[in-house]
């Protein structure tokens, strides 16, 4: 479903990414674990269209949307629930629903799909009218993956999901985020807590200093003895 080859991202003379390759299945959960600053983060806004990459390509089923605009992206069937959450603020939680549905023009998908959010996300139907500054981090949360399934996405690209999360918030994502990939959604995740990040993943990426340095499934990560001593803490 995803493709990227060889991708190169600077921040003026500073190199945040180097000739990262990675690649998604349809159907599949992908982890990429690293430390802060290793360019997680970097990877996945370059895969959005949300920075330019200096080089390489990135492929999404079958297309090359290189240098295709975010907007365009998201029209395409790629949703994105961006670190910090980034909800509107001043916004209701069913106005920030809507915004996710920008590219939809039928209004009454865009009502059913607002409610499937509601049916996903019971805290938010009980929320519907609240501004969302005001709620818990786990609900912003909630809110901001909801927004991301409002575009019908067939790729969700997840940045750090845990993060600023009680531990009770964090593991209700990390269940959502399950369930949808149960239901066939293809999923990105990009995540510092490693252990959590492979436990639900079929495959991972480690990135370090820019570049990829391990890949395997899953399970081949999680027993590995450097990938256990730098990241799971064992």
């Amino acid at each position: 479903m995803l493709r990227v080859e060889g991708l190169t991202v600077h921040y003026g003379k500073a190199r945040a990414i180097e000739n990262v390759s990675l690649r998604v299945g349809k159907g599949e959960w992908v982890s990429m674990i690293g430390a802060n600053g290793a360019g997680k983060s970097t990877t996945i806004k370059a895969i959005m269209g949300l920075v330019r990459p200096g080089a390489g390509k990135i492929t999404f089923e079958d297309r090359d949307i290189t240098g295709l605009p975010a907007h365009l992206r998201v029209g395409m069937g790629i949703g994105y629930v961006p670190e910090g959450r980034r909800v509107f603020g001043d916004l209701t939680v069913e106005e920030n629903l809507r915004l996710g549905a920008y590219v939809q023009r039928d209004a009454a998908q865009v009502k059913r799909n607002i409610e499937r959010m509601y049916s996903l996300f019971p805290r938010l139907a009980e929320r519907r009218t609240q501004l969302s500054r005001t709620m818990s981090g786990g609900e912003q949360q909630m809110l901001a993956i909801g927004r991301a399934l409002m575009s019908e996405p067939r790729l969700l690209l997840i940045d750090e999901v845990s993060m600023g999360l009680m531990p009770i918030a964090v593991q209700q994502a990390f269940q959502i985020i399950g369930d949808l990939h149960k239901q066939g959604l293809t999923i990105l995740l990009v995540e510092q807590n490693a252990r959590k990040a492979l436990k639900a993943a079929d495959r991972g990426y480690v990135i370090e200093t820019g570049h990829v340095t391990m890949e395997g499934t899953a399970a081949d990560l999680q027993g590995n003895e450097r990938v256990k001593q730098a990241y799971l803490g064992i």
